[in-house]
């Protein structure tokens, strides 16, 4: 298994010690269970029968009740000078460089006072796994440069449990809108050709208006919302393929070897962002049950009940790369192995593929005006 080579911890410091040779044991993701660094012993972990994730009325009190701050062992918090990332490790570990930017000004803050996660998904897919997931999505990017593509990457890679807030909710809504539908006339017009005037018959489509109203109902499960405010959003809104029907019940032999972030979106902060996202899901959603040609002032009142969120990490790789002098950032999902990032560009082949597709449409165009004025 490969573990976090930033993180570096006394022998004496282990919160999990090795039944056969009292070494330290971390989180193996082949196996799936605890595995001693020396010795190879694993243990398993052992899961509570029956115990499935919690889903907790909404109340923003939760985070400041210390039943729901206890991480099950002592935790520390470590921010990074250069990036703000804020990491959650053992009291007694120290980090060398930043899991996040990999900068080495990380500073301890003494004792941590956050929400401990409800459940997680464990980590599924390896360092090395990661990795090659990576090489093989970077290689079918369009438009990186060709060296690029056939030079080896070196890679700082950490495993990281990031925060998320998942939120239900039943909803019900009613709406007024103005709905506009197309109607057609002949009219008659006149024009000039070659010094005579002409009448002719024209269609003209003209919009008829009338308001509706209507209801509808939508039951949300499970609105994903980043807890995280270290790593760069759009990105990790996009690595959204996480079978949250695998989370499990948090314990902390899961964190044993990986780094958890702190949760530094507050509850109310990611119920809010639920809000606007379920809003907007809303709109379009009875937008499209509106049936006309047009759709104008709608107005949409919506009532939430049952509403209720669960606390949860997820596995991510997070990486970074060099690449002439300038760093590149990737994520893999640490459950599915889906890769999201950024690549070089090649400016010559965003250039040429430019230049084709102007040079196509240009043809078009010639080829219809070609077409147009030949002999009737």
């Amino acid at each position: 298994m490969a573990t976090n080579e930033s993180l570096k911890a006394d022998d004496q410091s282990t919160s999990f010690p090795c039944p056969s040779c009292g070494g330290k044991m971390q989180f193996d993701v082949d196996s799936q269970s605890l595995k001693c660094v020396y010795c190879g012993s694993e243990a398993a972990i052992e899961a509570e029968a029956g115990v499935e994730p919690v889903e907790y009325e909404l109340d923003f009190d939760d985070e400041h009740d210390a039943h729901l701050t206890d991480w099950g062992v002592e935790q520390q918090v470590v921010k990074c000078d250069s990036c703000g990332g804020e990491m959650l490790l053992p009291e007694s570990q120290t980090a060398l460089v930043c899991a996040f930017c990999s900068s080495p000004k990380v500073l301890p803050q003494g004792a941590a006072d956050s929400i401990r996660p409800e459940s997680l998904i464990p980590f599924q897919i390896s360092k090395d796994e990661a990795v090659t997931a990576f090489n093989v999505w970077r290689k079918r990017r369009w438009f990186i440069p060709s060296a690029f593509k056939k030079q080896s990457v070196t890679s700082s890679v950490n495993g990281v449990y990031v925060p998320f807030w998942t939120f239900d909710a039943e909803s019900y809504s009613t709406y007024r809108v103005e709905i506009g539908t197309y109607h057609y006339r002949h009219e008659t017009r006149t024009r000039v050709v070659n010094g005579k005037t002409e009448t002719y018959t024209e269609q003209v489509r003209y919009t008829v208006w009338h308001w509706s109203s209507g209801d509808y109902d939508r039951v949300f499960d499970d609105v994903l919302i980043p807890a995280s405010g270290q790593y760069d959003s759009k990105l990790l809104k996009k690595l959204n393929d996480f079978e949250l029907e695998d989370l499990v019940p948090y314990k902390p032999e899961y964190l044993s070897g990986f780094i958890a972030e702190r949760y530094t979106v507050s509850l109310k902060e990611g119920a809010q962002q639920a809000d606007e996202w379920m809003a907007s899901a809303l709109r379009s959603e009875i937008r499209g049950q509106i049936h006309g040609d047009e759709v104008r002032n709608l107005d949409i009142d919506t009532r939430y009940s049952n509403r209720t969120y669960k606390h949860i990490l997820l596995p991510v790789w997070n990486a970074s790369y060099m690449y002439k002098n300038k760093s590149y950032r990737y994520m893999v999902n640490g459950e599915t192995g889906e890769v999201i990032g950024r690549v070089p560009r090649s400016a010559w082949k965003i250039t040429l593929f430019v230049l084709f597709w102007v040079a196509v449409a240009v043809g078009i165009v010639i080829a219809v005006m070609g077409g147009s004025g030949s002999p009737q």
